[in-house]
């Protein structure tokens, strides 16, 4: 029993002070003001308009890159789910293998696409059709965020659907059920945790993104992310930066309640 304790002192270690630590740090924050005096102002700084707006807009920009995600992941579960385990295996490596790239590059690239000058614009100028003036719009940051966060979309999926035992489905079809009534009923109410999960895995990290929105956006798409980097990194206020992070935390707990209610045995987690 010594043992096992003195084997997970590293990993305790690593969770207080790579977790526990910086979020008390910035609860510390939250609650004072440059002098160290308790206060609620930095909490309340959220009902700034620019913050108020900032955050409606990275609301429905993380809803729209949740919403297209989940549309491209529910037939492609349904389509890993028929195949066989070597072709769901090369799927699976192809969706991950632009994970192995630096996020800022696979970002990066969008932009060169992207741009009026750019792959996509040219190769469309060359076909005579009209031009793509997507850059540094809403729709440039969704497009980017779709492309980095589908992978945690489709896996919580996957992981659940190949786990649907096929009895079931044999038996609605037995029974009379038409392939739609089959999906319908059956394959995805069976797969809503993996679904409640890929929600939450996508739309926590869209909702807090910053970086997408800055090099697609070129600066003039702010979320809230950028909103909080600028307090911290950017000459801003550290409190206020805090404050507006802990009002982020509460959406972050709310999606972590709704996933412990709809997946309590963890079948949408990916191992």
């Amino acid at each position: 029993m010594r043992k096992r304790r003195l084997l997970t002192t590293p990993y305790l270690a690593f969770i207080l002070c790579g977790t526990v630590i910086p979020l008390l740090a910035i609860l510390y924050y939250a609650l004072v003001d440059k002098n160290g005096s308790f206060t609620l102002s930095n909490l309340a700084s959220v009902a700034d308009p620019v913050h108020l707006k900032a955050l409606g807009l990275s609301l429905l920009l993380a809803f729209f890159c949740t919403l297209i995600c989940l549309l491209l992941a529910l037939p492609l579960g349904l389509m890993l789910r028929k195949n066989g385990d070597k072709n769901r295996n090369m799927v699976i490596f192809l969706l991950i293998l632009p994970m192995w790239m630096n996020f800022l590059l696979r970002t990066i690239a969008w932009k060169i696409l992207l741009q009026r000058t750019g792959v996509i614009n040219t190769l469309l100028g060359s076909l005579g059709l009209g031009r793509l003036d997507i850059i540094n719009t809403p729709g440039a940051v969704v497009l980017g965020m779709v492309y980095d966060f589908l992978p945690f979309m489709i896996l919580p999926i996957y992981n659940v659907m190949v786990k649907i035992d096929n009895s079931l489905v044999e038996a609605a079809y037995d029974l009379g059920a038409s392939p739609a009534k089959v999906i319908r009923d059956v394959l995805l109410p069976l797969s809503v945790p993996g679904i409640i999960s890929g929600i939450t895995m996508t739309f926590v990290p869209a909702m807090t993104s910053f970086a997408i929105s800055e090099i697609l956006g070129g600066g003039n798409i702010y979320l809230i992310g950028n909103i909080i980097e600028g307090e911290f990194l950017r000459g801003g206020s550290r409190n206020v930066g805090a404050g507006l992070s802990m009002v982020m935390m509460i959406f972050i707990l709310i999606s972590m309640a709704l996933l412990n209610k709809f997946d309590k045995n963890g079948e949408g987690t990916v191992v």
